[in-house]
C-alpha cells in the first residue's frame, strides 16, 4: 500500500487548438445578370417566323407580354438554377486539417474558381439564359402550364433570394445563441447535493506545507478540529517538520497561518497541529460515526492531490475493516496499521490527511493511503488513483486526536503478544520469540493472563475474520485500552475462545 504524501508541481495547460483562418463570404448563388432580376420581363429572342399562332403566344396575367414572332428552337420550362454553393470555410492552419494529415473542412471543390458549378460557373441558375417555349397543338392550356411553371420558378427563386438575404444580414462568421430566462440562472441546490457539502466543507479544510530544516518536504492536507485552532492530519503529512521543520496551513480563502506539531502518531498515521494566531471565527467540521458507515454510501473527498489545492471528488464507499499497512516510505519511519474505509473517491498524493465526507457532510475518515499499480502519475515517478483509497475511520482518529491534543502522545490497546507480519490468508501466528529477544508473549500481559502462547493462530477478533499479523494489529487498535474482546484461535489443530482484556501502550517507541 502506497501513501501519498507529497505535492508536484502543475504542468502548463495544454496549448489551445489553433483558430480557424478567415472563411470566405459563401455565395448560393451566382450574380443575375443585370437587368435579369426576378419579376422582370424576359429578354427578346430572334425572331424567326413573322407570327405565331393565335392563342399560343398570350403571356400569362402578370407575367408581362410574350414577344411577337414564332417560338426559337428548345422547350419549357428552362433549366433550374444550379445548388447554391457554399465555397471553402477554409482549414485549421495553413491548409491542413486540424490534427493534421486529414481534409479540410469545407474543400474547395465546387467553390467559386474551383472549375465546379460553383456561384459565377457555367450554368448557374441566377441570370441563365430563358428560352421562349415552342408552340403547343391545342389553344389556352398550354399557356396556364406555363404560368404555373413560371409562377413556381418566381417563388422558388423568390424564397431562395429571401432567405440569402437575410443570411448576407447577418455576420457570416457568427452564430445564433439562445440565453436562458434570468430565472433559470438562479440555482438552488439543495442540503444534500455535493455542491452544497462541499461550499460548506471547503472553508474549514486546509493546505499543509511541510518542510524539514534541509528544505525537504511537501503537501498534504488537514481539517479544522476544534475552535482552537487544531488541525488534523496525516502524521506522515507532517513527518518532516516534527524536528525543526516548518509548517504552513492554507484555507481555500488565502489566508495562510503558521502551525506547529502538537502530537503525532506513527502507528496511528495520525497528527494534530495548531495554527499560530489562529483566527477567531474557525468552523470545525462535523464528526460522523463511522461505525455506522455502510457500503455504497456516498463519499465526498477534499485534498490538494498533486498540490492542486480545494479539490473535490466523489465516489461511494467501497469496502469496510479492510486491512492496510502503510509507510512514508522513509528509513527512520515506523508502519502503520488501520482497518480501514476503503472508498473508489479519486484520491492522490496530496490528499492525505483530508476529510473523507459523508452525504452530510460530516467526516467519517481521513484519507491516508491509495493502492497504486505502478508509476506514473501527473507528469512525475508517483502513482495516481486507480479507484482504491483508504481512510483511517473517524471513531479511531477522534480517539487518537484527543489523546494528542491531552498529552502530545498516542497510546495503543494491545494484547501483550508478538504476531508474524509475513502475508498470511490463515490467520495471526504468535511468534516463537518477541522483538530484540524479548518474549513473544508479555508475562502478566492480557494475552498471557488469557491463556494464550506462542504458536497459537489467531483467526477472529470478536466478529472480524484475521487473515494476518497486520489484520489483527489493525482490529485491536480500532479499540481502546481496556476494552474486552473476544478472541478465537486455533492450537493443535482444535479451535478455542477467549476473552481479553486489552492493554495500553504509550509512545511510538
Amino acid at each position: 500500500m502506497s501513501t501519498e504524501n507529497e505535492g508536484n508541481a502543475v504542468p502548463p495547460a495544454p496549448s489551445a487548438p489553433p483558430v480557424p483562418v478567415a472563411s470566405p463570404d459563401a455565395s448560393p448563388q451566382g450574380a443575375a445578370p443585370e437587368g435579369s432580376a426576378q419579376g422582370a420581363p424576359r429578354p427578346p429572342v430572334p425572331q424567326e417566323n413573322p407570327a405565331a399562332p393565335a392563342g399560343q403566344g398570350a403571356a400569362p396575367e402578370g407575367q408581362g407580354a410574350a414577344p411577337a414572332g414564332p417560338a426559337p428552337d428548345g422547350s419549357w420550362p428552362p433549366p433550374p438554377p444550379a445548388s447554391p454553393s457554399y465555397g471553402s470555410y477554409g482549414s485549421y492552419g495553413d491548409g491542413a486539417a486540424y490534427g493534421g494529415g486529414g481534409p479540410s473542412y469545407g474543400g474547395d471543390a465546387g467553390g467559386p474558381g474551383a472549375g465546379g458549378p460553383g456561384a459565377g460557373g457555367p450554368g448557374a441558375g441566377w441570370g441563365a439564359s430563358w428560352q421562349q417555349p415552342a408552340p403547343k397543338p391545342r389553344g389556352g392550356r398550354g399557356g396556364l402550364v406555363a404560368a404555373v411553371l413560371v409562377a413556381a420558378l418566381a417563388a422558388g427563386g423568390l424564397g431562395g433570394g429571401l432567405g440569402y438575404t437575410l443570411a448576407k444580414d447577418r455576420d457570416d462568421r457568427g452564430s445564433t445563441t439562445v440565453s436562458a430566462p434570468d430565472s433559470a440562472t438562479q440555482v438552488k441546490r439543495a442540503p444534500g447535493t455535493i455542491a452544497n457539502v462541499a461550499a460548506k466543507a471547503l472553508p474549514s479544510t486546509v493546505t499543509i506545507q511541510a518542510e524539514s530544516s534541509d528544505g525537504e518536504g511537501g503537501t498534504g492536507t488537514g481539517f479544522v478540529f476544534d475552535t482552537q485552532g487544531h488541525i488534523v492530519t496525516n502524521n506522515h503529512v507532517v513527518a518532516e517538520a516534527v524536528d525543526g521543520g516548518r509548517l504552513t496551513a492554507t484555507f481555500p480563502s488565502g489566508k495562510k497561518y503558521d502551525a506547529e506539531v502538537v502530537g503525532h502518531a506513527q502507528g496511528y498515521d495520525v497528527a494534530v497541529i495548531k495554527l499560530k494566531n489562529a483566527p477567531s471565527d474557525l468552523r470545525p467540521l462535523a464528526l460522523g460515526d463511522s461505525d455506522k458507515v455502510a457500503v455504497g454510501d456516498e463519499t465526498i473527498a477534499i485534498g490538494a492531490p498533486f498540490g492542486l489545492s480545494n479539490t473535490v471528488t466523489t465516489g461511494i464507499i467501497s469496502a469496510k475493516d479492510r486491512p492496510v499497512a502503510s509507510s512514508d516510505g522513509s528509513s527512520t519511519s515506523k508502519a502503520s496499521y488501520m482497518s480501514a474505509l476503503q472508498t473508489d473517491a479519486s484520491i492522490n498524493p496530496g490528499n492525505s490527511g483530508g476529510p473523507l465526507l459523508d452525504a452530510s457532510g460530516a467526516v467519517i475518515g481521513i484519507n491516508s493511503a491509495i493502492q497504486s499499480s505502478g508509476s506514473g502519475g501527473f507528469g512525475s515517478g508517483q502513482s495516481g488513483s486507480i479507484g482504491l483509497g483508504f481512510a483511517i475511520p473517524i471513531n479511531q482518529a477522534k480517539y487518537v486526536a484527543q489523546q494528542l491534543i491531552k498529552t502530545g502522545k498516542p497510546v495503543y490497546a494491545k494484547i501483550g503478544a508478538s504476531v508474524s507480519l509475513e502475508d498470511s490468508s490463515d490467520g495471526a501466528k504468535i511468534t516463537d520469540q518477541g522483538t530484540g529477544g524479548a518474549a513473544a508473549v508479555e508475562s502478566g500481559g492480557p494475552a498471557d493472563k488469557a491463556g494464550l502462547k506462542p504458536g497459537d493462530v489467531i483467526t477472529k477478533l470478536d466478529d472480524h475474520v484475521i487473515d494476518s499479523g497486520p489484520t489483527l494489529i489493525g482490529e485491536i487498535w480500532t479499540h481502546q485500552p481496556g476494552d474486552k474482546v473476544k478472541i478465537t484461535y486455533e492450537r493443535g489443530g482444535q479451535e478455542h475462545t477467549v476473552d481479553v482484556t486489552l492493554g495500553a501502550r504509550e509512545g511510538d517507541s
